[in-house]
């Protein structure tokens, strides 16, 4: 088995391989963090990867302070808790610990400790990130548990505006992570249909900016190798959670999707982001159920493209068909429910959800500019089930 310990710098500095955890105090040394605040969910907040965290970081002289006030989907208002914890506690850097939500309120709260303006006006669109002041943004380091966002190598946060009922991407290019430790002994008690459904998350990241059309080979290049990481060691993981090296793996694809979607997302996402602002759905869940009919909706784009990457993956059948088929086959034997009525959600705003798709930030990297109708006729399919 190849040697899963390692130290990369790309696109943060990456501490890879298990125990790596134990560079935590350290890596608050290197960037000069005295008293971390540590943010986390409030499930991970008393389990003991957590406590045994901030054990470690106090016991090496650093003032660690924790925040767990946040949601699945985290809000506006809990990124307001966050940097009213960390201005209270005269704490001078984050710990992002957790989760892909975990993670992105911590960034989130990392970016708005030094500015002056509300956190909206740092939303994804145009040149609104020329608006920060770089010099407030306090240093982060990011410590996923679970292998789906990615986050840990993002330059954005998507948090939700509660009062709109939207998802909104926050995006500053100093909200990346400088340190990362990629600890899959972390991951080891998440359980299989979270597994597997941050799993899918990571591949629909990996997959939508593979079918991006806009241009960046080598962002390309890495989401086809994530893509295969997935298939290999995806099953693996699920099927058997202490399986360190499936488990090592998953986490690299995860962070290789978040790398590689800087070239683009899509459609999957677009409406993802609409559903969770919408019913508080699991993000990774929506992309795995989502999949199948956005790139059905693609086809006439990226089917060339598709087969090259089936070869690649070495499928059997490599044609677009066959492709759809490993997918389809793959979320079955993860237990991916086949629709969205299968997690309560109906066609009821499908009209809504159309509209709220389109004008999605992700919806600009889809290879097709669907518009609202298009949109709402997925969303109707993936709720009935109509490939």
């Amino acid at each position: 088995m190849t040697n899963l310990n390692a130290n990369w710098n790309y696109p943060s500095n990456i501490s890879v391989g298990a125990g790596r955890i134990n560079d935590l105090a350290s890596a608050c040394n290197s960037l000069g963090i005295k008293a971390p605040l540590l943010i986390t969910d409030p499930i991970l907040a008393s389990l003991p990867i957590v406590v045994n965290a901030l054990k470690a970081c106090n016991n090496a002289g650093l003032r660690c302070g924790l925040f767990s006030n946040i949601q699945g989907n985290p809000t506006g208002q809990n990124v307001d808790d966050g940097v009213f914890a960390y201005k209270t506690g005269h704490h001078d850097g984050v710990i992002a610990f957790g989760g892909g939500s975990a993670i992105d309120a911590a960034k989130a709260v990392a970016l708005m400790i030094g500015q002056n303006r509300p956190l909206w006006d740092f939303e994804d669109i145009g040149d609104n990130w020329t608006r920060v002041n770089q010099e407030g943004i306090a240093p982060i380091i990011a410590v996923p548990t679970t292998a789906g966002t990615g986050s840990e190598v993002g330059r954005a946060s998507v948090i939700t505006d509660a009062q709109q009922h939207v998802k909104r991407i926050i995006f500053h290019p100093k909200m990346l992570p400088q340190i990362v430790i990629l600890d899959p002994e972390l991951t080891i008690g998440l359980p299989a249909n979270i597994t597997a459904a941050t799993g899918m998350d990571a591949l629909s990241h990996n997959l939508e900016a593979f079918c991006s059309p806009l241009y960046h080979p080598m962002a390309e290049g890495i989401a086809i190798e994530g893509m295969r990481l997935v298939k290999v060691y995806l099953p693996r993981a699920v099927a058997d959670g202490k399986d360190l090296e499936a488990r090592t793996q998953m986490l690299v694809a995860s962070s290789m999707g978040a790398t590689a979607f800087q070239k683009g997302l899509g459609g999957m996402h677009a409406i993802a982001h609409s559903l969770g602002a919408l019913y508080g759905a699991h993000h990774g869940l929506l992309n795995a159920i989502l999949m199948p009919y956005v790139l059905n909706a693609n086809r006439p784009k990226i089917e060339s493209r598709i087969e090259r990457l089936s070869r690649y993956l070495d499928l059997k059948d490599s044609s677009f068909d066959g492709f759809l088929n490993w997918v389809l086959e793959m979320r079955e034997s993860l237990n991916i429910p086949h629709t969205l009525s299968s997690i309560d959600i109906d066609e009821t705003q499908a009209i809504l959800v159309g509209q709220m798709s389109e004008v999605d930030a992700s919806a600009h990297g889809n290879p097709i500019p669907f518009n609202a109708l298009q949109y709402s006729e997925i969303f109707t399919a993936a709720v009935h089930g109509s490939l």
